[in-house]
């Protein structure tokens, strides 16, 4: 009996032995994983930034170029309303007589 009393304490010291052992190293595996996360995280904001970056900057680009075509294109405008004016410009007179008058008209009511 004295065997069998000493083998279950034995059996009882092993499983809390375990059980601490257990314990420790989920502990120690559930900081290694707080710390990778803190690096993901980092490393995923860094690329989200960068990201935001790139974006915004190809958005300035394709501003500007937009505003270069308007400029460009007014100036055509500007020169097609130069040329016409030049070569009729009774036709031209009458027309903005007319558009004068038609503005003048709505802007009574």
């Amino acid at each position: 009996m004295a065997t069998a009393a000493s083998g279950k304490n034995n059996e009882t010291a092993d499983p809390r032995a375990n059980l601490e052992a257990d314990i420790r190293q989920l502990k120690s595996d559930i900081e290694k994983l707080g710390e990778q996360l803190a690096r993901t995280g980092q490393h995923g904001y860094g690329a989200a930034r960068r990201a935001a970056a790139e974006s915004a900057e190809q958005l300035r680009a394709q501003g500007e170029a937009a505003v270069d075509n308007l400029r460009a294109n007014a100036r055509d405008i500007e020169g097609q309303l130069v040329d016409m004016v030049r070569e009729k410009p009774i036709t031209s007179l009458a027309l903005a007589a007319g558009v004068g008058y038609l503005f003048a008209l709505l802007s009574r009511r």
